[in-house]
C-alpha cells in the first residue's frame, strides 16, 4: 500500500469517527430524523471533497433526512474543522448507503431458494419412496 493511500485511509477513519459523533450528539436539525450511522467516508486525494455514506434507521422520510443533512453540511464541516487537524477541511457530500437493505434482500432471496430446494428434495424423496413401493409390489 502506497504511503499516501495509507494516510488517506487513516483520515477516512478519523473523519468517519468524528462524523458519527457530530451527527448523533451535536446536530440539532429538525429535518434529520431517525438514527444515523456513517458507514464509510471516502476523501479525495486533494482533500477538497469527502463522500460520506450514511445509513438511516427509523426515519419516517429518508429523502427529508438526506435534505436536512445537506442543509447542515456547513455546520458539520465547521465542527470537523475544530476536531480534525487538517489544513483543508473537505466539503461533505452525503450519500445514502443502502448496503444493509441490499444485504437483507439477498438474504431473503437465499432463504427462499433454500426453502424451494428443501421442498424439491422432499418431493423427490416421496416420489422415490412411492416408486420403491410400486417395485416391491410387483
Amino acid at each position: 500500500m502506497p504511503k499516501n493511500e495509507a494516510r488517506l485511509n487513516r483520515i477516512n477513519e478519523e473523519l468517519k469517527k468524528e462524523l458519527n459523533q457530530v451527527l448523533n450528539y451535536e446536530l440539532k436539525n429538525s429535518n434529520v430524523t431517525g438514527m444515523l450511522s456513517v458507514t464509510r467516508v471516502k476523501i479525495t486525494p486533494d482533500f477538497k471533497y469527502a463522500k460520506v455514506y450514511v445509513s438511516i434507521y427509523n426515519s419516517k422520510n429518508i429523502k427529508k433526512t438526506m435534505d436536512g443533512l445537506k442543509e447542515s453540511a456547513g455546520f458539520i464541516r465547521s465542527r470537523l474543522a475544530k476536531t480534525v487537524n487538517l489544513r483543508i477541511t473537505p466539503e461533505l457530500v452525503f450519500e445514502i448507503d443502502d448496503s444493509l437493505e441490499y444485504g437483507a434482500r439477498i438474504d431473503s432471496i437465499l432463504k427462499e431458494l433454500n426453502i424451494q430446494k428443501e421442498t424439491n428434495e422432499e418431493e423427490q424423496d416421496e416420489n422415490k419412496n412411492s416408486n420403491d413401493d410400486k417395485n416391491q409390489n410387483m
